[in-house]
């Protein structure tokens, strides 16, 4: 198990630790939440129009792709922070899985392998063989169930604060967690998450978080082929270090990249120093 701890740098200096954690100097939504060059593109998967935003032209023709995974009953559109530092590098593609954001309604709610399984067929849609991924919290657990059935499709696999651990699989602990890390956010990421939830709505949030608190991603982990690196905050409530030290143990190519001074969304709330550690494990990887 190899652990690598970030070390502060200009955007943690910035961001210095507080006594409370909403004095953080995050960007106002309109700064951090600019897509500069992602747009929104449609495609069609198995019947179902599906939407993804996409940054295919910034990067060299050459670049490799890499996919992003949105959390439980959101859409990709709270990753713009982390995706747009990442566009200068990648051919990127942020898809709204089915029944979330601007996609299409499948007519259920999908489960983790679903989830998958649709993953798989929209990278047939959109002409992409293999791609590595990077995930936030639920997304984690469909990228790893994707990497362990289908490790064609995955070169590597960033896992930003995976879920769900074993002892807090409930209700009772979500909602504390949830809780707790809710006030290391910026106070405009509630209005997007509403909006959100909103296009979800509440039977499809219920069983989505029934999935994830049943679905167990340390099982699939020993089948996941593909180098993957963990990102933890040091002060994550949801995906606690004991979860990701045994996560990092399962996978058998697996690396553990702790961030300091931050909590669970840090897609949201250290996009730079998610973003250099994700091109520093996919682009300086040996050939």
């Amino acid at each position: 198990m190899r652990v690598v701890v970030a070390l502060g740098g200009g955007a943690l200096a910035a961001r210095a630790w507080a006594d409370d954690p909403a004095d953080f100097g995050f960007a106002p939504r309109h700064e951090a939440m600019d897509p500069g060059s992602l747009a929104s593109h449609f495609s069609e998967v198995e019947g179902l129009r599906i939407h993804a935003l996409r940054s295919l032209d910034a990067a060299p023709a050459d670049a490799p792709a890499l996919v992003l995974v949105h959390g439980s009953g959101l859409s990709g559109q709270y990753m713009i922070p982390t995706a747009r530092e990442l566009t200068d590098d990648f051919r990127l593609y942020i898809p709204d899985i089915p029944g979330y954001g601007d996609s299409g309604d499948p007519g259920r709610v999908l489960n983790v392998p679903e989830m998958a399984d649709w993953l798989d067929a929209w990278m047939d849609a959109v002409d992409l063989p293999r791609a590595s991924f990077l995930g936030n919290s639920f997304g984690c657990q469909v990228i790893a169930d994707l990497a362990a059935r289908y490790p064609a499709r995955v070169d590597r696999a960033i896992l930003q604060g995976p879920t769900t651990p074993p002892d807090e699989r409930s209700g009772f602990w979500q909602f504390i967690r949830w809780r707790q890390n809710n006030a290391y956010n910026p106070d405009w990421l509630g209005d997007v998450t509403a909006d959100d939830y909103e296009k979800a709505g509440l039977w499809r949030l219920f069983r989505s978080f029934m999935y994830q608190i049943t679905d167990r991603i340390e099982d699939k982990a020993p089948r996941v082929e593909a180098p993957v690196l963990v990102i933890r905050g040091e002060h994550d409530p949801i995906a606690h270090q004991a979860f990701c030290d045994l996560l990092v143990t399962l996978f058998p190519n697996g690396e553990l990249h702790i961030i300091p001074e931050v909590a669970h969304t840090l897609v949201v709330t250290a996009p730079d120093e998610v973003a250099r550690a994700t091109r520093d494990f996919i682009l300086e990887a040996p050939a």
